[in-house]
């Protein structure tokens, strides 16, 4: 009975011992909702599932870190690069109170639709792929943010680049979207800046399936390289059926036919020789880039992560890096990411000016070698072992 006693009040003086002592990390942390919004479904669903994983992998690493203060949780949006549609998956997300920000949109036409939603609703949202100037330089909002650079600064690299080769005379098709006309302005703009010549430019729509009306046109004109400013749908229809008229003349696209789905959907041989230009060092060059790729397979995901999945995944981590600061208040989250100046990113450099836009990223050229985009410093292009395209006006 004594023994029994004794055994009691140490058992109940050991359990009060155990609960004076716990460290915080045994109390179940606070769940925070973040979101994600992008093409899902559609032509551009590999661009979009590419970003939802790489912002998932931010996530994930978040919650295996036992330092952070919160659990996080992601919600995934698929607007389908449509802008009716992603009005309405903006507004779902930004009307949900637990949700406290969003890293957003690879399409400039359904990014420049919904911004004004985020204001109103004063729910930080971080672009994390649509480059067209005006989402972020076309208003005052403080909730908007974006990690990669803009058209601007991607078509004077490009203009630069394709002049320094020789080519003096472009033809330029372009889909008829914001996205699409911007780009086909500002690579105008900057090509006769220099001195070149556009010798025709022709817009299209981003649903449209036979461009042999364009194309012979663009043939007769004989120019040394059609430029395309769209996606991959138009980019893959377009240079498809250049091959099947017979034209050799170097082709071209802005960062948007950058995609693993442009070279699967014409083919290693029709896309070998094919220019782009996109924001931002390659992950392999940055510190870290090892690491993000190793941890990308290590979870398991489904599909490589893209162009802009790297850029997904820093602005969820700014986005998480934010909660653990300032905690899940939408309007101090907001006010932490704007002064972010000069972070260290997978993506590089991340400085965001007074409209939210990081105005660090550097411009890196790709072309298409034996079925994979290859960084151009890197490709037997630059070597000299293979060769884009002659100059006709030569």
């Amino acid at each position: 009975m004594f023994a029994s006693k004794l055994f009691r009040k140490a058992a109940i003086a050991g359990l009060a011992a155990a609960l004076f002592c716990a460290p915080a990390q045994s109390f179940a942390k606070e769940t925070v909702k973040v979101g994600f919004i992008g093409p899902l479904t559609g032509g551009l669903s590999s661009l979009g599932v590419g970003g939802r994983n790489s912002a998932e992998l931010a996530v994930q690493e978040a919650n295996e870190d036992p330092n952070t203060k919160f659990l996080y949780e992601m919600t995934a949006y698929d607007d389908e690069c449509k802008p009716n549609v992603g009005i309405q998956v903006a507004t779902k997300a930004a009307s949900d109170r637990k949700m406290v920000g969003a890293v957003t949109h690879y399409c400039s036409a359904v990014a420049l639709g919904t911004v004004g939603i985020y204001h109103r609703f004063k729910m930080p949202a971080i672009v994390w792929g649509a480059v067209q100037p005006d989402i972020t330089y076309g208003n005052d909002y403080k909730e908007i943010f974006r990690t990669p650079g803009t058209m601007i600064n991607q078509n004077e690299q490009a203009a630069k680049f394709m002049y320094d080769k020789g080519y003096r005379n472009i033809a330029i098709i372009h889909d008829i979207t914001d996205y699409g006309k911007s780009h086909a302005e500002y690579f105008m703009k900057f090509f006769e800046k220099l001195g070149g010549k556009i010798v025709g430019s022709f817009g299209v729509n981003s649903d449209q399936q036979d461009f042999t009306a364009e194309l012979t046109k663009v043939k007769a004109l004989n120019p040394d390289v059609l430029y395309l400013g769209g996606l991959v749908p138009v980019g893959v229809r377009v240079r498809s059926q250049m091959a099947k008229l017979g034209m050799t003349c170097q082709f071209e696209g802005c960062s948007g036919i950058k995609s693993d789905a442009f070279i699967s959907g014409v083919g290693a041989d029709v896309a070998e020789g094919t220019m782009s230009f996109i924001e931002g060092t390659p992950i392999e060059k940055l510190a870290g880039g090892s690491k993000f790729i190793t941890s990308y397979q290590k979870h398991n995901f489904k599909g490589p992560a893209e162009a802009y999945g790297p850029f997904a995944y820093v602005a969820m981590q700014q986005l998480i890096e934010a909660v653990e600061h300032v905690g899940p208040d939408r309007v101090k989250v907001a006010q932490y990411l704007s002064g972010i100046k000069g972070a260290d990113t997978l993506v590089g450099k991340v400085t965001y000016d007074d409209h939210g836009q990081n105005i660090e990223p550097a411009v890196s050229p790709f072309v298409v070698q034996d079925g994979k985009w290859v960084y151009w410093p890197e490709s037997e292009y630059a070597s000299g072992k293979r060769h884009l395209k002659s100059p006709v006006s030569k």
